[in-house]
């Protein structure tokens, strides 16, 4: 009876449906290229610059889609090029004048948004903005999977050879340029990397929810280990059980697949403040008891 009511809770809307089994696939793989970039970006402390890529896509698409419609690759090059576009920019801003790279990024995304919204909202319908905005991973076809599976695998591979210097900057800067490490260089590749994976999500997410599985993860994960080999799995772990959760979550309870995604990412980071093992407050009071006694 339980094995039964286990099957039909967790494995059945999976082996009976395939839109279900392509939303599984699309959120591992999210997981697994998102999930390591979001921990860069926390180490890095550039969290809110996640956010801020994630509005730098709109634009694109919304280019891509007064084009073509609700095309994939025309949305997807667009979304892309605005991201690039976006970093470049306040990239050239940091660069020569005195504003900081966060308020750059901050002021670019903004203009991004808003343009995004107006050119959707002047020719296409509420529905297309909607669409674009939030997404749909239960509606994510074979063509879709594809570009979230090809992101994930060229991100992993990217990470493999650059990883050993994305960490060194991210801890010691002025060392690696000391030693010719080509810094900047593997901060424009890391870059570049964050508006690939945001393009890969917003085709499942949207361009608003993208960076939730991005961030949230990588932010649990850093209250539950203290290594950064532990934080990378972690991140990766929470990343895969918010999107199988929330899939099962938006198919038992009827709710919209996106938001419950990143709920659930976010209700796994409310208990990591409470009971995280490296950081929660339950266990800093208790050390703290034991310290004092």
């Amino acid at each position: 009876m339980i094995l039964h009511m286990l099957y039909e809770t967790l494995i059945a809307p999976f082996a009976e449906f395939a839109f279900m089994r392509r939303a599984l696939v699309a959120s591992v793989a999210l997981a697994l290229g998102s999930a390591p970039i979001g921990l860069l970006l926390v180490m890095r402390r550039m969290s809110l610059m996640g956010d801020a890529m994630s509005h730098a896509v709109l634009p694109g698409a919304a280019i891509g889609f007064m084009l073509a419609g609700l095309s994939l690759p025309a949305m997807s090059i667009g979304g892309f090029v605005a991201g690039v576009l976006v970093a470049a920019l306040a990239g050239i801003a940091t660069r020569y004048t005195s504003v900081r790279e966060d308020a750059s990024f901050a002021a670019f995304y903004l203009m991004s948004l808003a343009a995004g919204v107006l050119l959707v909202s002047v020719s296409g319908s509420n529905v297309d903005l909607m669409h674009i905005l939030f997404g749909s991973v239960l509606a994510v076809d074979d063509a879709a999977l594809l570009l979230v599976a090809s992101v994930a695998t060229v991100t992993l591979l990217t990470l493999a050879v650059i990883w050993r210097a994305l960490l060194i900057e991210c801890l010691d800067p002025v060392f690696l340029f000391s030693m010719r490490g080509h810094g900047p260089w593997w901060h424009q590749l890391f870059l570049l990397l964050v508006v690939l994976n945001l393009v890969a999500g917003f085709q499942a997410l949207g361009t608003l929810m993208a960076v939730g599985l991005m961030m949230l993860p990588a932010i649990s994960a850093r209250l539950w280990a203290r290594s950064v080999g532990g934080m990378l799995v972690a991140s990766v772990l929470i990343a895969t059980v918010s999107g199988v959760g929330g899939l099962l979550l938006s198919y038992h309870v009827e709710l919209p697949s996106g938001p419950a995604i990143i709920l659930l990412a976010g209700v796994i980071y409310l208990l990591s403040l409470l009971v995280g093992k490296q950081g929660g407050a339950l266990p800093r009071y208790l050390r703290g008891r034991h310290l004092a006694e």
